[in-house]
């Protein structure tokens, strides 16, 4: 048997057209657990089997690891000789090789250096102020983004300037050309640069893009999908004279819009290509039956749906699990006790995952897997109280009960910036260390430190006089005062939380520490010995000596493995046998920000779908009735894509509230019971004076469950349920499975 044969052996019909369909342009549909990997690595080899260069063949995909993943498959196919002479790469590592070579027609230096994500926050803060202009009212990661986006579209500053509608657009334009200038004196790139400079070689300069099209006859772009404007262009002009290009992707499963990728490259390929050969990999080998066609439904909800027969020959296996629980605290312990049962039943927890939409539900789900003594990671990220923003929150805290705690007066003296800088620093260390004092206490004494300038001594002056504020507050300055009540002022008065709007993942920064808020609401307050209860600077003791103990967890066991942790972005490309969905509510999955835009409400279901096509044989999707934020108790309502999956496939779980429950407590009797006979978000209600009306918001307040109706003729308005005298009419979720 030759070994083009040998390459073709156990594919499908329509895996075995994808491989060996050589010529011309193909897209190929590669569904979830469709054997893409396979496919895209059995062509490459099946084209050097076939007589074709290895040298002329270009692969070109989005991460390392896969571009490693791709290499090695390939070289235990043909072997590593072979495999080295063909460039299979990412797209940037791709670009910045060619640009050193054809450095000068773009114009650069050949010797440039690449600027990291840090460079190049730090140039756009300089940028900034070079154009006189201040980084409060103009936010370097916002610009920073603005710019990104036009370079994906291979607009310069002066095309920028050019297209610029508003004050805003030409002020960032101004800032643009600083940055510009800025990255030409220092002859350095950006990682949009690399693929705009080659982007323009390949669509302007006739002698670059024709040497390229003889150099690599054969172009495969993997994951196209994620694809923006400047590797558009990149793949088509390298293809543009033999069109031998094969694009393989999914469009259900593009989800980095944010990161300039536009679904357009994969659904229109067929217009830029019209004799294109379409090959759909529908067939599943992942995923068991009612997986498969639970997330399919779910997905075909799209317009941007590109029908592909999604099935598997695995058996049906378990229906997908929906469990409404209580609250974030039931839905957590209900994720906990479905992966014990896994386990017991043989399945090992490294098979087992948890996702979700945004970091900051992790915090609820670490402390349960924490205290059932389940072993867990948290991937592509920080356990939650080993995050940047947590810690320096801590530092804070830690303040309050110990001024003198130079460790986290260090760590948080100048976060966010107010003025205090390491000139400073080391002036009232040295005199601290020269005197024998505490940094604490030379702060308090700031005048008698010398050489410190008026300003810094007036930004010391403040920082003393905020933390004492707090302090006396915690005492009893302020009636009524908890602990929660104590953070969320911290985090205000701190200046961190707003800090945190806009930097780089801003959004998950500030629900982080609003989480911290919620977490500091959820201490059980306990007795101390003599039978009294702590007062507030014992509580904020105790709680800190947890989290400390927290952050010393034991080290877990490799042999038995642990779950991941993660959220439903960076999940993409893993699987695992048992996966947790966690919030499937509105606003959260969701995401709020995504109620206003079709597009964006496209990607949160593809998104959904992503995360549901990671399980193997058992999938679980959760949501909480409410959900703590900031303290307080919200009621939420379930996410519309549970109503958008085929109940067929699915079973439900409902809750079972009880009288000792940690639902009791200020709306607890209108929850007990059966969860459908409450009021729910989306409810036609009809009130005696405001007549029909659907509810919009539910919240509970201290006198009680409270209801913002949206009445057809008085408009909005906010109700004490209690009191109300509402008759439920039906709701828009009358339909949902569960």
């Amino acid at each position: 048997m030759d070994a083009r044969t040998q390459l073709l052996e156990g594919l499908t019909d329509a895996q075995l057209e994808a491989v060996s369909a050589h010529e011309g342009p193909l897209l190929v549909l590669a569904g979830p657990g469709s054997g893409k990997t396979m496919v895209v690595t059995r062509r490459i080899a099946h084209l050097v089997a076939s007589g074709v260069d290895p040298s002329s063949i270009l692969a070109l995909t989005f991460t390392n690891k896969a571009a490693a993943q791709m290499r090695e498959r390939v070289s235990s196919l043909l072997g590593e000789t072979m495999t080295g002479l063909m460039q299979v790469s990412t797209f940037h590592a791709f670009c910045a090789r060619q640009l050193r070579i054809w450095s000068t027609a773009a114009g650069v230096s050949q010797n440039y250096s690449i600027w990291d994500s840090a460079d190049q926050r730090d140039a756009v803060k300089r940028a900034i102020v070079d154009a006189g202009l201040s980084t409060s009212n103009w936010p370097p990661a916002a610009v920073l983004s603005t710019i990104s986006g036009a370079k994906n579209k291979l607009m310069d500053a002066a095309a920028f300037e050019q297209d610029a509608m508003d004050f805003n657009d030409r002020t960032v334009a101004k800032i643009y050309s600083r940055y510009e200038t800025l990255l030409r004196d220092n002859d350095a790139m950006d990682f949009d640069d690399l693929l705009g400079h080659v982007a323009r070689l390949l669509r302007d300069d006739e002698t670059i893009r024709s040497a390229a099209q003889r150099r690599w006859q054969y172009i495969l772009v993997d994951e196209y999908q994620d694809t923006n404007y400047a590797q558009f262009i990149i793949a088509s002009g390298l293809a543009q004279s033999h069109r031998n290009i094969c694009v393989v992707g999914d469009p259900d499963q593009s989800i980095y819009r944010w990161r300039g990728a536009d679904i357009r490259n994969i659904l229109d390929f067929e217009a830029h290509y019209p004799e294109a050969r379409v090959v759909p990999l529908g067939r599943n080998f992942r995923s068991t039956g009612h997986i498969v066609k639970a997330a399919s439904g779910l997905v075909s909800h799209n317009e941007s749906h590109r029908h592909k027969d999604l099935h598997t020959e695995l058996d049906d296996g378990s229906p997908v699990t929906i469990r409404t629980c209580m609250d974030e605290h039931a839905e957590a312990e209900a994720i906990v006790g479905h992966f014990r049962s896994a386990a017991e039943d043989g399945k090992a927890w490294r098979e087992m995952a948890v996702l979700y939409r945004v970091n900051s539900l992790s915090r609820v789900l670490e402390d349960a897997f924490r205290h059932a003594s389940v072993p867990y990671a948290v991937a592509r990220g920080t356990a939650f109280y080993e995050r940047r923003e947590i810690k320096d929150a801590l530092g804070y805290l830690r303040l309050l009960l110990n001024p003198n705690d130079d460790i986290a007066l260090r760590r948080i003296i100048n976060v966010p910036t107010r003025g205090i800088g390491k000139t400073t620093m080391d002036r009232m260390e040295t005199h601290a260390k020269a005197n024998g004092q505490r940094l604490g206490e030379v702060m308090r004494r700031i005048s008698s430190v010398p050489e410190v300038t008026d300003r810094a001594r007036k930004a010391v002056g403040r920082f003393v006089t905020m933390i004492d504020g707090w302090i006396a507050e915690m005492s009893g300055g302020m009636l009524g005062l908890d602990l929660a009540d104590l953070v969320s002022m911290v985090l205000r008065d701190s200046g961190l939380e707003s800090s945190m709007v806009d930097a780089d993942d801003g959004e998950d920064r500030v629900e982080n520490l609003s989480e911290l808020v919620s977490a500091a609401a959820d201490l059980i307050i306990e007795p101390g010995e003599d039978g009294s209860l702590p007062d507030l600077r014992g509580q904020l003791a105790a709680w800190l000596e947890s989290i400390a103990l927290v952050s010393d967890s034991d080290a877990i066991d490799p042999e038995s493995g642990v779950v991941t942790l993660m959220t439903l972005h960076a999940a993409k490309g893993l699987e695992f046998d048992v996966v947790a969905i966690a919030g499937l509510e509105q606003g959260m999955l969701p995401h709020s920000r995504s109620f206003n835009e079709p597009d964006s409400m496209e990607e949160e279901r593809r998104l959904c779908y992503v995360g549901m096509t990671r399980a193997r044989r058992d999938l679980l999707m959760t949501r909480a009735m409410t959900r703590t934020h900031r303290g307080l108790r919200d009621r939420t309502m379930v996410s519309e894509f549970i109503d958008e999956i085929p109940p067929d496939h699915v079973a439900c779980e409902l809750p079972k509230p009880s009288w000792g429950s940690s639902m009791d407590s200020g709306e607890g009797h209108l929850l007990r019971g059966d969860p459908e006979s409450v009021f729910k978000l989306g409810d036609q209600v009809e009130h005696p004076r405001f007549g029909l009306g659907k509810i919009q918001r539910l919240m509970s307040r201290p006198r009680g469950l409270t209801a913002t109706i949206d009445f057809d003729e008085y408009g909005p308005r906010t109700l004490l349920v209690a009191h109300a005298g509402l008759q439920r009419l039906g709701g828009d979720l009358e339909d949902s499975p569960c």
